[in-house]
């Protein structure tokens, strides 16, 4: 593929330092191919942390997001919007939920279910509400989300934070009811159905479907974080679907838009009606652009059968890391494959963030989330020929990594 002229990228003084970035800009892509301002190729198994659903130019997709640039890309939400009631009604289909709520982003999806569950217990009498939340979890870096995320690193220079959050950790139901004996202002669960960024931890079928017995008996919501685990990368359009179950409030994002910035609200009768004119809004969010960018994703996946591809190729891919990396198996080396799709942790014995970059030199984009877990989350196009590369640049890399000593600790 002929790349087009790209000036090399200047250094970037004005930018804040907030990324460590590796040292190469990406120029164009092509599928699960891309290419950097130097010509160089890489096999995508990162897809923009899970956002890169259809993968790069799909050619579907370009020409409805072209056209639709070509009539209205953003408008206020004081107008009725037709788009908005498209794919809300897509979702609310696909998922047996009731209402929708769009923004822009995953950390305003989550805002907006922390906003539901506080209005949920004040409409109850409940002065001060509780949201249980969990260890290792990761919901943005607003204020409010920092709060119920699950990470001191991530925290640490940004207290105090909010306060009415209960924290156990995940997969213990014992956790769960003593704090519901208690603690009697917890008027939610919040959880990731598989934490990204605390390093591909699954919730279990059977805890699912306990949180939501409990959540029924005690009267509660069931909020369940999809923002990366959702729109089709385990397998179902939504993880929790795995379990038999339907949440209360579920947050969307990343993938739902393949690369526009999309974010939803999607809620079941419990929630529906918490949030009327003026609790809520959004500039951006619902815009037509977005909208006709998450109405064409969800088109082609059900069209190209992307679900069945994610189940069927994820299964290969993972099979393939434990064949190749089954000699490294245990407490020094490999210490666990784990995850669903084409959402998977490789769990290291010890941090192994310069993988990163070592990736990358060999040709493929992958990320290390939790010091420790090599995450792949690929495009949900990924073949079953390139789910074998990813395994053979992948492979010998953790081998030579950790065949080499451990680093002092800083």
């Amino acid at each position: 593929m002929n790349a087009p002229e790209v000036p090399k990228p200047p250094p970037s003084p004005h930018v804040m330092n907030t990324y460590g970035r590796l040292p190469f800009a990406l120029s164009h892509g092509q599928g699960c191919r891309v290419w950097d301002t130097e010509g160089r190729e890489y096999l995508d198994a990162l897809g923009g942390i899970a956002v890169n659903t259809l993968g790069h130019a799909h050619p579907r997709l370009v020409p409805a997001l072209t056209d639709q640039i070509g009539k209205l890309i953003h408008c206020s939400n004081y107008y009725q919007a037709p788009l908005q009631e498209q794919l809300a009604a897509r979702l609310c289909e696909l998922s047996g939920l009731s209402n929708a709520f769009f923004c822009s982003t995953g950390l305003e999806a989550n805002e907006a279910a922390l906003k539901i569950a506080r209005k949920f217990g004040h409409d109850k009498g409940i002065d001060r509400p509780e949201i249980i939340v969990y260890e290792k979890a990761f919901h943005g870096r607003s204020i409010a989300t920092l709060s119920a995320t699950g990470n001191p690193k991530v925290q640490a220079g940004f207290g105090p934070l909010v306060e009415g959050f209960v924290r156990v950790p995940l997969n213990d139901v014992a956790a769960i009811e003593e704090v519901a004996q208690t603690r009697p202002n917890v008027v939610a669960i919040f959880l990731e159905v598989i934490q990204g960024e605390g390093g591909i931890n699954p919730a279990t079928v059977p805890y699912l479907q306990a949180l939501r017995r409990l959540c029924d008996e005690h009267d509660w919501l069931l909020m369940l974080d999809e923002v990366q685990c959702g729109i089709g990368r385990t397998g179902k359009w939504f993880a929790h679907q795995w379990a038999g179950i339907q949440p209360d409030v579920m947050p969307l994002a990343k993938g739902l838009g393949s690369g526009v910035p999309v974010g939803a609200v999607v809620c079941g009768p419990r929630a529906a009606g918490v949030l009327g004119p003026g609790n809520h809004g959004t500039t951006f969010g619902g815009n037509p652009l977005a909208m006709r960018a998450g109405i064409e994703t969800l088109a082609v996946m059900e069209q190209d059968r992307l679900l069945e591809n994610a189940a069927t190729v994820g299964e290969r891919l993972r099979a393939g890391l434990a064949r190749e990396l089954a000699d490294l198996s245990g407490p020094d080396g490999v210490t666990e494959i784990r995850g669903q799709g084409l959402m998977i942790g490789i769990e290291l014995a010890r941090p192994c963030g310069e993988l990163l970059g070592r990736a990358a030199e060999a040709g493929l984009l992958l990320s290390v989330t939790a010091d420790r877990v090599i995450r792949l989350v690929p495009p949900l196009i990924l073949s079953a020929a390139e789910a074998d590369r990813v395994v053979a640049i992948l492979c010998p890399l953790i081998r030579r990594f950790l065949a080499e000593p451990p680093k002092p600790a800083a």
